[in-house]
């Protein structure tokens, strides 16, 4: 007996220890895993930047210890030149004639114009960045996937995918690395669109779907929509009068 009330008054403490344990854990590690990239990132970036620097113009040469970030800080400065000389007449002018070099290359050519591309549409290009959040049917007949709209299908896409209906294309990222994924294009009636911005979709789909946005259960989909119409069961009193209906022609 008195073994059992040792068991019963310790098992509070311990549930209470237990707790308090796992939430500290919540609270530390989202602090310590960004502390870590930051640390992870600059290092990396001092690492590579340092060596180029002449010893002579290298102030660590003449301090008795090292200067955390200044290779980050020179990358940030040269980038910013870099930048500035490039808005210029001379530095188009040297781009421009850098790029007819890369363009007379037969493989060089097609992954710097892709980077290219890339780059420019994430830093610079918003207009060409995706423009909605929405919700297709994939990868199977009721099974359904958070998408970005990221182009309009045009030309043959448009006639063979809508068959004259709107069309739209759409990034299907890949959980929890958002980087990859899976370009459809589908009919503009066969996307729903959600009420999400891009930041909050994509803590979705990083988190596993674990972070979910308060407002999504409720109005996510339009009331119109063809997807919510499907969805919808039948008017509950139209199908019971269907029943009854059916029952007097079945006693007549």
């Amino acid at each position: 007996m008195a073994l059992l009330s040792v068991r019963e008054a310790c098992h509070p403490l311990l549930r209470w220890l237990r707790t308090r344990f796992l939430t500290g854990i919540a609270v530390a590690a989202p602090l310590a895993i960004t502390v870590w990239l930051i640390v992870t990132v600059v290092t990396f970036i001092d690492d590579t930047i340092k060596p180029l620097i002449p010893e002579r113009y290298n102030p660590e040469s003449y301090l008795p210890f090292a200067i955390p970030g200044m290779g980050l800080l020179i990358a940030i400065l040269a980038l910013t030149l870099l930048g500035a000389l490039a808005a210029n007449i001379l530095g188009r002018t040297v781009i421009s004639v850098g790029e007819r070099v890369v363009n007379g290359l037969p493989f060089i050519r097609n992954v710097y114009g892709a980077l290219k591309q890339i780059i420019e549409t994430v830093f610079q290009g918003q207009q060409h960045s995706f423009k909605e959040v929405v919700l297709v049917e994939y990868p199977m007949k009721g099974s359904y996937a958070v998408a970005f709209v990221a182009s309009e299908g045009r030309g043959v896409i448009r006639q063979v995918v809508g068959q004259g209906e709107e069309v739209i294309g759409v990034f299907i990222p890949t959980t929890p690395n958002p980087t990859s994924g899976f370009l459809l294009f589908v009919p503009r009636s066969k996307a729903a669109p959600l009420d999400l911005s891009l930041e909050e979709a994509a803590k979705l789909i990083i988190s596993f779907g674990i972070v979910q946005p308060d407002r999504l259960p409720l109005g996510a989909i339009p009331d119109d929509h063809p997807l919510r119409v499907q969805a919808e069961p039948a008017d509950p009193q139209a199908t019971q009068q269907g029943g009854q209906t059916a029952k007097r022609t079945g006693d007549v």
